[in-house]
């Protein structure tokens, strides 16, 4: 799979390096999420229907849920990577996750449908950076606060990279919250 340079301080925003700082600077962004969806399915289906929809806490997510938001965030960050590679630099919008998460009746889906959505998902993001041109890596993109002013401005390498940290992150999150005995301190 094609390479992709590992973006620098500078080409996402500050909320990303937690994701990012999970990632190697290899440049195997690519071969990355096709590995971590493929763990990240081995391990769920070990698991019992109940831990699926186990909440650790009031108002915390389930897993299917949490697979759902990893879906949808996929699909988003993956649309606004297009956008920039196609140099349009029109400032989008943001998205309340817990709300797409409600509504995503996630809870009620079969895993195999899930699986199957966030396989072809995951490969049709592949597909995006795999054939995207060269150039277009360091074109840059924002998004546009509630209140109008311009945030979280990032290149499409950075969206790659957002991606595929945000998933890692994720799964460490469900390995602590949901299947340690101990618990730990995960968010």
């Amino acid at each position: 799979m094609r390479r992709i340079d590992k973006p620098v301080w500078g080409e996402y925003p500050a909320y990303s390096k937690i994701y990012l700082d999970l990632l190697e600077d290899d440049g195997k962004v690519l071969e990355r999420l096709w590995s971590s969806f493929l763990e990240i399915k081995e391990l769920i289906y070990s698991l019992s229907e109940e831990k699926l929809v186990y909440r650790y806490a009031k108002d915390k997510w389930t897993i299917k849920e949490i697979l759902i938001h990893l879906i949808d965030d996929e699909r988003i960050f993956a649309y606004r990577a297009l956008r920039n590679a196609r140099n349009d630099e029109t400032p989008l919008h943001g998205f309340d996750q817990d709300t797409y998460v409600k509504y995503s009746n996630a809870n009620n889906r079969s895993l195999e449908s899930i699986f199957e959505e966030y396989e072809l998902v995951r490969k049709s993001t592949i597909a995006l950076f795999e054939y995207l041109p060269e150039d277009s890596f360091m074109r840059k993109g924002s998004g546009i606060d509630l209140d109008g002013s311009i945030v979280n401005e990032r290149t499409v390498r950075g969206l790659a990279y957002h991606i595929a940290g945000h998933e890692l992150r994720h799964l460490y999150v469900i390995k602590v919250r949901y299947l340690s005995d101990e618990g730990g301190s995960a968010s």
